[in-house]
């Protein structure tokens, strides 16, 4: 469903990053499913790194989008090249790229080397409506067509998903996080929608740049959380308009931003189906999600 076609275009980058890619010990790694807030994360995390850099009022967001600040190693960084400069990128200090491959399918160099790895996920109703919505908005095969929405439900629920059965994804990430949280940092959407500010201290800290006491007396904070809400994001000209190499349109990454939006478009017979799924595929494991 969804990402299946594109799939099949970044299987190459995905190899070539396996293959090629050497991270760093101060890297950041962004990892999530697809249309699991990953352009709000991207923003967030840009902006905590680079804020003794860049003036709130002269931030690179307000020109460029997220997804070309912190690239993707499929679709940007080995996207039509095998082995790619990466001493050229603009911004190195740190490095943060982003990936939707499972935790097991990452570069070996990422989960041996000590760069950081942060994951986010959100409840899987909403990601499922989230990824489908935006496979119809961007043309994907049979999701071009909101009638096709009971058949990708089925696929879905069967496992059958670009980047392979989300439990498998987000248990991947959950699993390593408990292994080593020093090394892998589990959030949820749903908890940054309910506390923003302390989700950004949480994610600051894990990066190695944490806000000092002045910063936070300023309201530096606050200001870097309007900066990246998803209205003032969707409201920029810069992600209005464009693409990501001809496939991905900037504005099909800002829709509602809501949790629950799942209500809108799916049956309860649906909603229950999958609530009992998580219930199975999650069974043990600690992980719970608010639906």
């Amino acid at each position: 469903m969804g990402y299946s076609s594109m799939l099949l275009w970044m299987f190459r980058p995905i190899l070539a990053a396996r293959k090629h890619f050497k991270a760093k010990d101060t890297d950041i790694i962004l990892s999530t499913m697809p249309k699991s807030v990953t352009t709000w994360l991207k923003a967030l995390t840009f902006s905590i790194a680079n804020r003794s850099v860049f003036p709130i009022d002269q931030t690179p967001l307000l020109t460029s989008s997220p997804h070309m600040l912190v690239p993707f190693l499929e679709l940007n960084v080995y996207w039509g090249q095998e082995i790619p400069d990466l001493e050229t990128i603009p911004f190195p200090n740190p490095r943060i790229f982003s990936t939707n491959m499972h935790f097991k399918l990452l570069p070996d160099s990422i989960r041996e080397s000590d760069c950081r790895i942060i994951y986010i996920c959100r409840n899987p109703l909403d990601q499922f409506v989230s990824h489908f919505l935006f496979s119809v908005e961007n043309k994907f095969g049979k999701d071009a067509d909101l009638a096709a929405i009971n058949e990708a439900f089925e696929m879905y629920c069967q496992g059958i998903s670009s980047f392979g059965p989300f439990w498998d994804h987000i248990l991947g990430y959950w699993n390593a996080h408990l292994e080593n949280p020093g090394k892998v940092l589990f959030l949820k959407y749903e908890d940054l929608k309910e506390d923003i500010t302390f989700q950004i201290k949480k994610i600051a800290e894990f990066m190695g740049f944490p806000f000092s006491l002045e910063e936070e007396e300023q309201g530096l904070i606050d200001q870097i959380s309007g900066l990246c809400s998803f209205e003032s994001l969707r409201n920029l000209a810069v992600n209005r308009t464009g693409d990501i190499n001809g496939i991905l349109k900037n504005a099909s990454f800002y829709r509602k931003g809501q949790v629950g939006d799942w209500t809108h478009y799916l049956t309860p017979a649906m909603a229950e189906c999958m609530k009992k799924l998580m219930d199975s595929k999650f069974e043990g494991s600690g992980l719970m999600f608010r639906t």
